[in-house]
């Protein structure tokens, strides 16, 4: 797919099984973007993908002439181009806070999940016991809030749903009795709308 210099609309070019992508796409679905969206290969990416991102991945967002490939930096500019629904806080203590709560997930539990998929089976084990530990402990925090840590649904859920989707992918099974309240947050992030509508095929395979 070849992309003209003058772009009438949003494309953005999705790694068909990336949790990265899989975060950017939900906050497109719950903004209401029109984009066109192009399922990479990471294996086969497309040509212009290089010429567009230096470092030839995915995610990476097109808005006409700006080229973004970072996916936080994707989510928070989405946010303030469309700022309807928003989905960080209004007061700078409370969106420091979100995003500090991004710098987390991302620094703590992404490398888990990428280590899970591509770590050799040691490595890998370690990471899936880590990662079920992880979110056995945060459990109660979805007691008193209905998101996390948050009336209100914001990127720290984008961010967080795209892995919690792939628990079963990454052969991780939560104790029921232990995890209620995350059990329900993720029934309530799952059913929403704008997050059905960022599945593509396969992750729609994943739970089948």
């Amino acid at each position: 797919m070849g992309v003209v210099a003058k772009r009438s609309s949003m494309i953005f070019y999705s790694g068909s099984d990336d949790h990265f992508s899989h975060r950017v796409r939900i906050v497109l679905a719950e903004k209401g973007v029109a984009v066109d969206i192009v399922d990479v290969n990471v294996e086969q990416p497309p040509e212009d993908l290089a010429d567009l991102n230096p470092y030839n991945s995915v995610p990476t967002l097109l808005d006409r002439d700006l080229v973004l490939y970072e996916s936080k930096v994707m989510m928070e500019y989405l946010d303030e181009r469309f700022p309807h629904p928003p989905l960080l806080p209004v007061y700078p203590v409370a969106r420091a806070q979100s995003r500090l709560w991004m710098h987390r997930i991302e620094r703590e539990w992404c490398p888990m999940v990428d280590q899970i998929r591509s770590g050799g089976k040691k490595e890998a084990e370690k990471a899936r016991k880590e990662l079920r530990e992880s979110l056995i402990g945060i459990s109660p925090i979805f007691e008193d809030m209905p998101f996390f840590m948050s009336e209100e649904f914001t990127l720290v859920d984008c961010c967080l749903a795209p892995i919690l989707w792939r628990l079963p992918d990454l052969n991780i099974e939560l104790p029921e009795k232990q995890v209620k309240p995350l059990l329900s947050y993720m029934s309530r992030v799952f059913e929403r709308e704008a997050f059905k509508a960022s599945l593509n095929e396969h992750e729609k395979e994943m739970r089948a």
